[in-house]
């Protein structure tokens, strides 16, 4: 069983940056780790996944070139940098891990997920 804890969420001003962990409990080496979003009203979004040896690596489009995923297996950790951030980046972040070795973008693919951290961005 694999528990997921995100963190690194709070109140930011546009243009601003925040960096999002999620910590595992769990052998999550050989697991691809994604992240998505979800603001009010709206439905879930993609918004990055790694594979395990981080060598594939996809963006939603609506944060290429501004997010940047990475995880690091000792520490069991995944991370989200979150660069020159605008108000529609705010929503509740929510970490996943998928068994499958294929990068999925559709969350209905992922095994387990974090109970998400809030980013607020204020214009």
């Amino acid at each position: 069983q694999v528990q997921l804890v995100e963190s690194g969420g709070g109140l930011v001003q546009a243009g601003g940056s925040l960096r999002l962990s999620c910590a595992a409990s769990g052998r999550i080496e050989s697991y691809t780790l994604g992240w998505f979003r979800q603001a009010p009203g709206k439905g879930r979004q993609f918004v990055a996944a790694i594979s395990w040896g981080g060598s594939t690596i996809y963006y939603g489009d609506s944060v290429k070139g501004r997010f940047t995923i990475s995880r690091d297996n000792v520490k069991r950790t995944a991370y989200l940098q979150m660069n020159s951030l605008t108000p529609e980046d705010t929503a509740a972040y929510y970490c996943a891990a998928d068994k499958s070795i294929v990068v999925y973008t559709t969350d209905d693919e992922y095994d387990y997920w974090g109970q998400g951290t809030q980013v607020t961005v204020s214009s």
